[in-house]
């Protein structure tokens, strides 16, 4: 009993870690692709460390395989440069609020990629969503409304990798998956700087506090997070995880609040907003639980 209060608390510290890396974006004083470069760059290098000695493989068992791992690859960069174009635009605690809306992305994506039937509850909780971003943007000029189009535009990223991934696990290990995704992610990310002439010397120039917060982005908040979220996923079940992963918007905007002070740049509106997503992404999670168990009966 006492173990199982343990490792709850263990996963909402890793879903505060992952909540953390919105305030990142914030504080790493680099722009979004180069932040997202590094991030993918240095999650590659510890996992490749960390595979060997955790006894996980990452061999290939064919050319097919790694195709599909490249394109998952490519979109979780373009997740991870939206998410960070967007908090660069606006503030930390809209960009992760926009990232809250994945599971309503999901609920439309699922039917398409994986065949499950399609759930009109889950429609209508989204139009709730598109409330709530409503009461959100209510006094937003056309920089932050931009930066929500990049928000939500990292959201549906982001619920495209999760469906193409619930279904590459099915037959691969979440480890080999991870690594070889973001390996993809780095190579792309490397072709676009290259083209932009960005790859230059000034691009590997950078303060030692931006050293310090991009190896906490990638080795704790990347590499670190994940492994444990495995095992914890294992121990808890996936529904316990899922369901408390949607607490991670409101982690990052209390964060966003203690160290950057947000809430002087946002009024009343936005949690109002921020509340009714929360809420329902929530109640969307106890809703396919209730599903699943009528299901199994």
């Amino acid at each position: 009993m006492f173990a199982k209060y343990k490792y709850i608390l263990l996963l909402h510290f890793i879903i505060l870690i992952w909540g953390f890396t919105g305030i990142l974006g914030k504080l790493i004083k680099l722009d979004p692709l180069t932040i997202v470069w590094y991030r993918l760059l240095i999650a590659v290098v510890a996992l490749a460390i960390a595979a060997p000695l955790l006894k996980r493989s990452l061999k290939l068992s064919s050319w097919k395989e790694l195709l599909k791992y490249i394109v998952v690859g490519v979109i979780v960069a373009l997740h991870w440069v939206t998410f960070y174009i967007s908090i660069d635009l606006s503030t930390a605690s809209l960009g992760i609020l926009c990232l809250s809306t994945t599971t309503i992305h999901v609920a439309w994506l699922e039917p398409l990629i994986m065949g499950r039937k399609f759930s009109w509850t889950e429609m209508i909780l989204g139009v709730i969503v598109i409330y709530g971003i409503y009461f959100v943007s209510g006094d937003f000029d056309a920089q932050e409304y931009e930066a929500l189009t990049y928000g939500l535009s990292s959201s549906f990223f982001a619920a495209l990798f999760s469906v193409f991934n619930a279904k590459l696990a099915e037959t691969s290990a979440p480890s080999k998956i991870t690594f070889y995704e973001l390996l993809a992610g780095v190579i792309f990310l490397t072709i676009v700087l290259l083209s932009q002439g960005k790859m230059n010397a000034d691009f590997f120039m950078m303060t030692t506090s931006d050293f310090l917060w991009l190896l906490f982005l990638g080795i704790i908040c990347t590499s670190f997070a994940f492994l444990v979220m495995v095992d914890l996923t294992r121990r808890l079940g996936a529904f316990l995880v899922t369901l408390s992963i949607n607490m991670e918007p409101v982690y990052t905007i209390l964060l966003a609040i203690i160290i950057l002070n947000e809430n002087e740049d946002v009024g009343p509106q936005f949690y109002l907003g921020s509340s009714i997503i929360v809420l329902v992404v929530i109640a969307n999670g106890i809703i396919n639980r209730k599903r699943r168990k009528r299901a199994l009966h």
